[in-house]
């Protein structure tokens, strides 16, 4: 590890915090344009019918209204992340497919207006028969969602490595159970919104996601326009989690209304139809078979999990594998298969999450305590001898390069006292160890690099044009701390334009954990080129070697006399007056094999690294109420060289909050079709008198490919929290848990079957 960085690796305030913390920031709620309309949607009350009718005509007349738009007047084509998951119209013109869908909209002069309309559009339905569970889905005869999918079907991923059966006839010691996690919903604090402005062929867009490049490319299809003539702009975004991955209905809809008005349009959802209308999170059910040697080494895993996908495909291929990926990332499976089903239900659509696979995750990690303790031995003994090592191969073929497993859990373990305290259960009091890896970037065609621009003003001030986007992570400052440390000037000199898909090219965006992996490593790689050209020109204006000239506060010296200097501003003027500007642009692809697909080729190098982490979590059970509550936990991460110390802290931290808290609250709750608690009071998010103590250490690998040493900062422990608490209930109890989250209810029935727990 490089130990002469300046500003890399060093603790810094981040450059959004102040506008944040004083209001100043502006989100998509607060654009306000000339003469801008106000959209309203009409939803579906069905879960499940034909349509046979939208008049929109009555609407049209009332006061006021200035467009009404349904399904009709979109072009019909269905959108999916791949071409054989297109299946999203976005405004159904043939059935709607849960409560909630978008049907229609109407843009009016103000809100009161545009509601009153909604009841004038007339749609006349034929209800069918709904399912809602994806066991009952799956069955021959069940309600068919969608024709081109037997037996609602949508994604079914499968790996067989090895000989699973063999193996498992062989194991001294096999288990087998099924775990259950109710959905969950993103809860950010920021209601989804889009101000669309369609202007002179031109359209204008403003809204939360988590790449905009992917977003104006998935608008220009809807619409039939050229992409340069769809235009997603930088704006904050109020949290994200995975639920602003992917083109929402939203964004066609008020993109359809202002052309058809020709007037700006801002449609902001209510707190219900955030949680109703936009994506959730998958409910799953996960059994895990795992057979083991005396010794604790794992011989043969074998899976079966149906994930509820709700009515549409949206990230289908990727849900379904992402849960066995970061897994299979961390431990050793010899002989391993994996049957992953997201099925059709009618209920709202599911995507992607910060913490996807709860029942899964957690459910292993708790077999594995139970299994080893039947052995003999303690959680942090046996996943050391499973856990993978630098330089081996994942089962599906990913070379591992820096890996700090086993020092996350050495770490984790030394800090608690885990395995003394894992040993000596106190009644109702327990401690569990969670471990995960996540990959950093995966495969997403020529959209898995980066590139940057960079120019030097004659100033000497720095402009930065990337397409990375921020969604409360810290992404701009992290660019700006990593162009800082290149070229020798302050954070506050440099101007990050970003997330602009018309001034900046291609970028993965807020997803698949590439965003320092791999936007932050094309920043550097145009840095650096622009730094050969102020080193070129400062050698030769102080009449030393290249090698030796150096950049530092705003300087350019010769690193053996540091008082031979020249402001870097000269140097760049110098170039203007040559005719050479320093401008530079740098790019950078992770080493993935591009060839790999999730269902038909799920093999080959997923990503260029991977990161990996280990949670603690202790736990205190009330016998009489049921009620769980974690006092301490504690996280271990493997972030490769932290570029901001304190920002990979924050999102530890964050991570223990949004998973391993939210392990005995979140969940939603339905009655058949209908979400019961769509909204904060109903739907338990923790809250600050909920969260624990907790600790937080950061484990360098210094990865050779990552910017300097740095790979994905925080979600391993928002992978591993639920299993933490999970395997400290075990701990507890000696039970494990059926199905997530943690209610008081689920745990007195846990302890009604383990009486007499010490």
């Amino acid at each position: 590890m490089k130990n002469d960085l300046n500003i890399v690796g060093k603790r810094v305030a981040r450059s959004d915090s102040l506008a944040k913390v004083t209001g100043e920031a502006r989100y998509t709620s607060d654009i306000k344009l000339p003469n801008m309309l106000v959209g309203k949607v009409l939803r579906s009350p069905y879960p499940h019918a034909r349509i046979i009718r939208i008049d929109l005509s009555q609407a049209l007349k009332v006061p006021g209204v200035k467009a009404a738009i349904s399904g009709f007047d979109a072009y019909g084509i269905k959108w999916g992340v791949f071409r054989y998951t297109q299946d999203h119209a976005m405004l159904p013109t043939d059935k709607v497919r849960y409560i909630g869908e978008d049907v229609a909209a109407v843009a009016a002069v103000d809100e009161e207006t545009a509601l009153a309309a909604l009841s004038y559009i007339k749609v006349d339905y034929e209800p069918l028969p709904a399912v809602f569970d994806p066991i009952e889905s799956m069955k021959d005869g069940a309600p068919q969602i969608h024709k081109e999918y037997k037996n609602n079907i949508n994604i079914h991923i499968h790996i067989d490595v090895g000989e699973v059966d063999k193996a498992m006839e062989n194991a001294f010691l096999v288990r087998e159970d099924t775990f259950k996690a109710a959905g969950e919903a993103y809860a950010m604090m920021e209601p989804y919104a889009v101000v669309a402005s369609y202007k002179n062929g031109f359209l204008d867009l403003w809204m939360p996601n988590a790449g905009p490049h992917v977003r104006a490319k998935a608008l220009s299809n809807l619409l039939k326009m050229p992409l340069n003539k769809v235009r997603v702009r930088h704006i904050n975004s109020g949290g994200a989690f995975g639920g602003r991955s992917e083109v929402a209905p939203a964004d066609l809809v008020a993109s359809l209304l202002s052309i058809k008005a020709d007037r700006p349009v801002k449609l902001t959802h209510s707190r219900e139809e955030n949680a109703t209308s936009s994506r959730q999170i998958h409910d799953i059910i996960a059994t895990v078979k795992t057979g083991m040697k005396k010794d604790g080494t794992i011989v043969a895993k074998d899976y079966k999990v149906i994930y509820n996908g709700g009515a549409y495909s949206s990230t289908g291929p990727i849900a379904t594998s992402i849960p066995f990926y970061v897994y299979e990332e961390c431990y050793r499976f010899p002989n391993v298969r994996y049957n992953g089903y997201r099925v059709f239900t009618n209920k709202g659509i599911r995507g992607m999450y910060g913490c996807h696979g709860r029942a899964f995750l957690a459910g292993n990690e708790a077999q594995m305590d139970l299994m080893a303790k039947e052995l003999g031995m303690d959680p942090a003994e046996i996943r050391l001898k499973n856990g993978l090592k630098p330089g081996e191969m994942t089962a599906t073929k990913s070379k591992i390069t820096s890996c700090g497993l086993k020092e996350t859990i050495e770490a984790a373990s030394e800090k608690t006292d885990f395995k003394k305290r894992w040993a000596r259960t106190t009644r109702f009091k327990g401690i569990g160890m969670g471990c995960v890896a996540i990959m950093c970037g995966f495969p997403m065609g020529f959209r898995s690099g980066s590139s940057c621009y960079v120019k030097i003003n004659d100033d000497g001030q720095v402009t930065l044009v990337s397409g990375l986007v921020d969604n409360g992570q810290g992404n701009e400052s992290m660019l700006i701390q990593v162009a800082s440390e290149v070229l020798g000037v302050p954070m506050e000199d440099i101007n990050l334009i970003c997330a602009d898909t018309e001034v900046t090219n291609l970028d993965p965006g807020s997803y698949s954990q590439a965003a320092a992996f791999v936007g932050a490593n094309a920043v550097k790689a145009a840095c650096e080129n622009a730094r050969k050209r102020i080193v070129a020109i400062a050698a030769e204006k102080l009449g030393v070697k290249e090698a030796d000239i150096g950049l530092k506060d705003r300087m350019a010296y010769f690193v053996k006399e540091p008082d031979k200097k020249m402001p870097i501003s000269w140097v760049v003027r110098e170039a203007f007056f040559r005719g050479e500007p320093i401008v530079a642009t740098g790019s950078f692809f992770p080493n993935i094999d591009f060839e790999r697909e999730w269902v038909s080729r799920p093999w080959g190098q997923m990503a260029g690294t991977f990161s990996f982490g280990t949670s603690v979590a202790e736990v205190v059970i009330d016998p009489e109420t049921g009620k769980v509550t974690v006092p301490r936990f504690t996280a271990a991460h493997d972030c490769g060289h932290p570029i901001n110390p304190m920002a990979v802290e924050g999102q530890m931290e964050g991570s223990i909050l949004q998973a391993g808290v939210a392990t005995v609250t979140e969940g939603n709750l339905w009655d058949e079709g209908y979400l019961l608690n769509p909204d904060l009071l109903e739907y338990k998010v923790p809250l600050a008198c909920d969260m624990p103590d907790m600790e937080t250490i950061i484990v360098s690998s210094h990865d050779p490919a990552g910017p300097f040493g740095a790979k994905e900062g925080g979600l391993t422990v928002r992978m591993n929290a639920y299993s933490a608490v999970a395997c400290a209930v075990t701990n507890a109890t000696g039970e494990l848990f059926e199905e997530l989250p943690l209610t008081p209810d689920r745990m007195l029935r846990l302890l009604e079957r383990k009486k007499g727990v010490k």
